[in-house]
């Protein structure tokens, strides 16, 4: 019984998830589900890519948290719209809760989404939300055995932005270590190391970001 409640549970969230992905396909909205442990510096990533590109495109944010409305706020001062969902001890953003707040975005007036999850490396893995693009942000603090401790997180991305590379010289971190495990878990997926901190590795990321857009564009 158990398992067909779980069954039940996942095919309603991917019927609400493809619910939201015929909205963004109809409005040309190009989706980024960003995913990470607390700390690992989604939100500052944000804060210096809408200031990248917001003179190119029009971008709006939704922030998953359990409490407060901090992250959206800076994110909004970077000048670019955000609005917070607060999950009140939920530990995942699911689809239903995008689709209640997608009206707060105007979708029609919006190029990018993206969507900052929960911390956590466990639950947002689990559940689709209509997105484009699901990727995973990793700080060189965290060390080499997040990648192979939470594998599912890691099996449905397909970029793992490894943040904060500026702190290499006084952390234990081997970014060829890191390689390794996720191609071990996810061939198809790529590194690509990055400090949001001093914008190294950053024109990549955008590139990225652009590039997946011009391809949003053509579906």
């Amino acid at each position: 019984m158990k398992i067909t409640l779980e069954k039940d549970v996942m095919e309603n969230n991917d019927r609400a998830a493809e619910f939201n992905r015929q909205l963004f396909q109809k409005t040309g909205t190009l989706v980024i589900n960003i995913m990470s442990s607390p700390g690992s510096g989604k939100t500052t990533i944000l804060e210096k890519t809408a200031a990248a590109l917001s003179d190119q495109f029009r971008i709006a944010v939704i922030e998953g948290d359990i409490a407060t409305e901090r992250d959206a706020d800076r994110v909004r001062r970077a000048g670019v719209r955000a609005v917070q969902i607060a999950t009140e001890g939920e530990c995942h953003l699911d689809p239903r809760m995008i689709a209640k707040v997608l009206p707060e975005i105007d979708l029609d007036h919006t190029d990018i989404l993206f969507i900052e999850n929960v911390g956590n490396l466990v639950c947002p893995s689990e559940f689709d939300l209509g997105q484009n693009h699901r990727i995973v942000v990793l700080s060189t603090p965290e060390g080499n055995d997040k990648i192979p401790k939470y594998p599912l997180m890691f099996h449905v991305t397909e970029l793992a932005l490894i943040n904060k590379i500026d702190l290499i010289p006084y952390v234990s971190f081997d970014m060829n270590k890191a390689r390794e495990d996720l191609h071990a878990i996810n061939p198809s997926s790529r590194i690509m190391p990055v400090s949001a901190k001093n914008g190294e590795g950053f024109d990549a990321w955008l590139d990225w970001v652009k590039k997946a857009y011009r391809d949003c564009l053509k579906q």
